[in-house]
């Protein structure tokens, strides 16, 4: 899967001159938390979050009254207060590329570009939604939670156990063990078989089961 597969295409944008107080309205009504900001010749320029905004809006606290801080936030522009560096990522780099991106570089969205021009974002919203996703959470099923050997032909001898029993494969997920490299931790959701069949089928296998749950 690729980032183009999952972007928003033509994202919601602010130019570098939009005051904070549009931005933010801008920014409310299309429910968005970020958005890029472009220069007169569509480029580029930033991008701007609403903790932004709303860092840059006054304090409840103020002794301003409402015409005053109206007033403050119509000549406050977003080049004011934008991210110029901007962390961004192709439109056909892998889906795992761009979280790995977001996460090194603690940011939540990533514009997305074609050469130099920006054709969408991909946020961690569409991320986590990918997630859910692969781990079937929309689909009951038994969630199987294994460690194993990280060994050749160890996931088809799982994969084929469940089988074995008519058991149906909803979602697999692979994670490194953080104390032994040599083994994994599988998170798989099976239907169609019964919690005890799943575990008896277990049984015969090289893993060792931390737990089986309806989900």
């Amino acid at each position: 899967m690729r980032v183009k597969d999952r972007m928003t295409l033509d994202p919601v944008a602010v130019t570098p001159d939009t005051p904070v107080s549009e931005a933010l309205n801008v920014m409310r009504q299309a429910k968005v938390r970020r958005m890029p900001v472009l220069d007169k010749h569509g480029r580029l320029a930033g991008i701007v979050a609403e903790k932004d905004l709303l860092y840059a809006s006054p304090s409840p606290a103020t002794s301003l009254n409402v015409y005053e801080i109206g007033y403050l936030l119509s000549k406050l522009k977003i080049r004011e207060i934008m991210t110029r560096d901007v962390v961004t990522i192709t439109e056909d780099a892998p889906l795992e590329e761009a979280a790995r991106v977001m996460v090194d570089n603690s940011v939540g969205a990533l514009p997305v570009m074609h050469d130099d021009q920006i054709v969408g974002i991909i946020t961690e919203t569409d991320i986590f939604k990918v997630l859910m996703e692969m781990m079937g959470a929309r689909r009951e099923g038994i969630r199987l939670t294994l460690n194993a050997q990280d060994r050749p032909g160890g996931l088809a001898s799982i994969s084929g156990a469940i089988a074995a029993i008519g058991g149906d494969i909803i979602s697999l997920g692979v994670f490194q063990d953080a104390e032994h490299e040599s083994f994994v931790g599988l998170v798989i959701k099976v239907c169609c078989v019964t919690k005890e069949a799943l575990l008896e089928a277990m049984k015969g296998l090289d893993v060792s089961v931390v737990r089986a749950e309806i989900a």
